[in-house]
């Protein structure tokens, strides 16, 4: 897929944002996790907010460098390039599959781990913050947040917007091959349902313990977040013995691979990185991506300054290069996801840009969109993930 930058006036705020103040919250609380929950490893951390470094003066001399430590192929390589040729700093990317990950890395780093920015999902911000793996930002350096809609600011877990600024939200869907799969799939038990069938040995899930599990409770009626015994038993009986022996990968990015390739023909997935593989497909019309009933989830990113960043003045100044509407623009082309910026969604309209129903959602979808939690169930789900891989022997 070509990626143009696309010179766009941002447009005003869309009604969509409105309805989504009410839900949305998290990405995942357990995506890629290690047995060890990132509850417990910021528990062993020494606690008290995070102490600031950032710059004081506005206009002061950036650094020459600038690492970033984020989620896989997230940021559009043009916006990474531009930056460096119009502002100085090289920029080093190094990415994460979990918020555990990234925590850990944090944690046994104590201060010292070189990351400037860093991309923790909503749920963490107020852990790592008390346990001092972020710090406080200058907003002062960050003029162009006046580009972001109000809906997505002033999270629960950071109300102030002191350490974190919006930089994507989401959810959790499927993609289907509609030349292997005839029928209609509208919802997350016809996703369990093919998968036993039709697309049995070639279905893929996400790597991830929530949305593993949460497949199973949002097909069912449950509340993803449970921690009811026996419905955790049952998701796992399930799981386990009905569910993974279908299973033929646990790939949390099929629009890398797994979808221009052809080599599933049912993938559970986030729904930028669906976008990107249908986009990227030899040929697109074969391929149907569901938004699945009843319910399903809903995440956010952040922008983030890691406790002891080397190169805070460079770490404020792409945060606010990348918050301007074109560059806001050219990032939710690449990485296919809404990056809470004020009317991107009339903008990216205007732009003509491909596949915006995987981008933007009505207050309908939005509504069935369910936060995750951290809860006493967390180490449960690692378990079943576990459990589950084993059988499915990934």
């Amino acid at each position: 897929m070509t990626h143009t930058r696309t010179p766009v006036r941002i447009l005003a705020s869309e009604s969509a944002a409105k309805v989504i103040r009410s839900e949305l919250s998290r990405r995942r609380f357990l995506s890629f996790a290690a047995a060890a929950s990132a509850t417990g490893l910021l528990a062993a951390c020494s606690t008290g907010g995070g102490t600031s470094s950032a710059p004081q003066a506005v206009g002061a001399e950036l650094e020459d460098a600038l690492s970033i430590y984020t989620w896989g192929d997230y940021d559009n390589p043009d916006v990474l390039s531009a930056f460096t040729d119009e502002l100085g700093p090289a920029i080093t990317l190094d990415s994460f599959g979990s918020n555990e990950e990234l925590i850990s890395k944090l944690v046994a780093a104590k201060g010292t781990s070189g990351y400037d920015l860093v991309v923790p999902t909503g749920v963490f911000i107020p852990q790592m913050i008390e346990n001092g793996l972020l710090q406080e930002l200058n907003l002062d350096l960050i003029p162009n947040l006046e580009f972001m809609d109000p809906a997505f600011l002033g999270r629960a877990w950071d109300p102030d917007n002191a350490y974190s600024i919006c930089k994507a939200w989401g959810t959790t869907g499927f993609v289907y091959d509609k030349t292997v799969i005839s029928r209609e799939l509208t919802s997350w038990a016809d996703f369990l349902d093919a998968a036993q069938n039709e697309a049995s040995g070639k279905t893929s899930v996400l790597d991830d313990p929530g949305d593993l599990t949460g497949m199973y409770f949002w097909a069912n009626g449950i509340d993803w977040n449970t921690t009811d015994a026996g419905e955790l038993a049952a998701a796992e009986d399930f799981l386990v013995n009905t569910l993974a022996p279908n299973i033929s990968a646990f790939d949390s990015y099929p629009g890398g691979a797994a979808i221009p390739q052809g080599t599933h023909v049912l993938m559970q997935s986030w729904n930028g990185d669906a976008r990107i593989g249908i986009l990227e497909s030899p040929d697109p019309d074969r391929w149907q991506w569901v938004f699945p009933g009843p319910e399903t989830e809903i995440w956010m990113d952040n922008w983030a300054i890691a406790t002891g960043a080397p190169n805070p003045e460079a770490a404020h100044a792409f945060i606010n290069y990348v918050l301007t509407p074109e560059n806001q623009l050219m990032q939710l082309d690449y990485i296919g996801y809404h990056t809470g910026a004020t009317g991107i969604e009339a903008a990216a309209a205007e732009a003509e840009l491909p596949m915006l129903d995987l981008v933007f959602f009505t207050p309908e979808q939005i509504a069935t969109m369910r936060e995750g939690e951290v809860n006493d169930a967390q180490q449960a789900r690692v378990d079943i993930w576990n459990t589950t891989k084993a059988a499915a022997g990934a």
